[in-house]
């Protein structure tokens, strides 16, 4: 997917946000010019309450599909802003499979509603699909596969396919009448046959499928690496059971990567660009916290050598705590704006916002953090000015991590420089220079 439109509509947004005829407008050329996924990664790009007024602008058709693909935290703040009476319309009409990705992470009160609108065929795929587990292929297979039963003729599997396809339908299924599946055959090759040709005779039984129980990932792999737009999903017996196309393999297997990307720097998967503070905060400190724990560990080791130090001892010693907090806290949100830049959902127009909040992150656990190291420390030394230089050090360099961590991907940019790449080395070195100097700067004037 490409996100070169994006930063132009971020712009035109915030231009235009307070006319509501030049809004509306602007809505319109993005949803005849964006796809849905690139609109979901659009409206992530903007503050909450700014997020909702465009939100409303869009049409509710695009607002259904929209919310569909969203990640979750995304969408739960959409739910959170709205009312449930603006919620529920985006819940009906849901096919199984839709509301399969959505259910795990939506209250009961709107599946329930969602399932109520469904038809009596959709409740019970969906039912059917709550049987797997999330690790699972069943979980995830859709609904809209082409079957055709061997018995028939060529005119009748035209026929069935001469109605409107479901995307990514290049092959019709072939099966018994029991469901089992027998092989599959290629759309575009029976337009010219025989009308009175037997299904049978043309099937090609030599076919790829994935096993409903098999694990999502390998079978996504699968999917992607096949020839195919879908492969068939069976279940132990043979059965057809569904398929599973290239758009939900590739939406899935980008879900892993971002997932991995997210969680190496101690973030939740979903944390959106414009989380609550306070639950950004919530999550990275906990990461904070195992951090503290390996760092002071490094000083632990540190100290075993006090006896040959001097009258800066407790200095040595502390050092590696106040480098490695600045340096986790820093890859924290490196990893989150590297994500927002890859995305092209960071532009000049949300630079401030995005500033802003990091800056409340980054004050809110340098104090959390600052003040434990610095009871730790006094009740450590027993010193009382050595804690606070600690507490001073610790707190700037978390501040200045974060800041860094926003800072520094935008320069390697301007740059032209891969941010992905280089990043870290210099937000590290930025973290590292700041905390020492800092630290070990309040330690003489303190100490000496």
């Amino acid at each position: 997917m490409s996100y070169e439109n994006i930063p132009f509509f971020i712009e035109q947004l915030n231009n235009n946000i307070e006319d509501e005829t030049r809004l509306a407008e602007v809505i319109r050329q993005l949803e005849e010019s964006l796809s849905v996924d690139q609109i979901t990664v659009l409206l992530e790009a903007f503050p909450i309450q700014l997020r909702k007024s465009i939100w409303q602008s869009i049409t509710p058709e695009i607002q259904q599909q929209v919310f569909i693909e969203m990640r979750y935290e995304s969408r739960q703040m959409i739910l959170n802003a709205s009312e449930d009476s603006e919620c529920f319309p985006l819940l009906e009409k849901l096919d199984a499979d839709e509301l399969a990705d959505l259910s795990e992470n939506l209250s009961d009160r709107f599946v329930e509603y969602a399932v109520s609108k469904m038809t009596a065929k959709q409740r019970g795929l969906f039912k059917k699909a709550q049987e797997y587990s999330v690790d699972e292929v069943g979980h995830w297979q859709s609904y809209d596969d082409i079957q055709v039963p061997e018995r028939l003729k060529v005119s009748a599997a035209k026929k069935i396919c001469s109605k409107t396809l479901p995307p990514l339908s290049e092959r019709f299924y072939v099966t018994k009448s029991d469901a089992t599946l027998v092989g599959e055959v290629a759309i575009a090759s029976v337009i010219t046959m025989d009308d009175d040709t037997p299904v049978a005779t043309i099937v090609d039984t030599d076919y790829e499928a994935v096993q409903v129980t098999d694990n999502i990932y390998s079978a996504v792999n699968k999917v992607i690496l096949s020839d195919k737009t879908a492969l068939p999903v069976i279940d132990h017996t043979g059965c057809l059971t569904g398929r599973l196309d290239l758009h939900q393999a590739y939406k899935i297997r980008d879900q892993q990567k971002e997932t991995q990307l997210i969680q190496s720097a101690g973030l939740v998967e979903e944390e959106d660009l414009f989380s609550n503070i306070w639950r950004s905060s919530q999550n990275r400190a906990v990461w904070l916290g195992i951090n503290l724990i390996t760092a002071f560990l490094a000083s632990w080791f540190i100290g075993l050598f006090e006896g040959t130090l001097q009258q800066v001892v407790a200095l040595a010693v502390l050092m590696p705590v106040v480098a490695s907090m600045g340096g986790i806290s820093g890859s924290q949100t490196l990893a989150l704006i590297i994500r927002g830049l890859a995305l092209g959902q960071i532009t000049e127009a949300n630079q401030k916002a995005i500033v802003a909040k990091e800056l409340k992150v980054g004050c809110i656990n340098g104090l959390l953090w600052a003040s434990v190291i610095a009871y730790i420390t006094y009740f450590w030394f027993e010193t009382p000015l050595l804690s606070v230089a600690i507490f001073i050090a610790i707190l700037g360099n978390i501040i200045i991590a974060s800041l860094s961590g926003v800072w520094v991907p935008w320069l390697m940019t301007r740059l032209n420089i891969d941010p992905a790449l280089s990043s870290a080395v210099v937000l590290t070195t930025v973290t590292d220079i700041f905390g020492f100097v800092t630290f070990l700067g309040l330690g003489c004037m303190l100490l000496t």
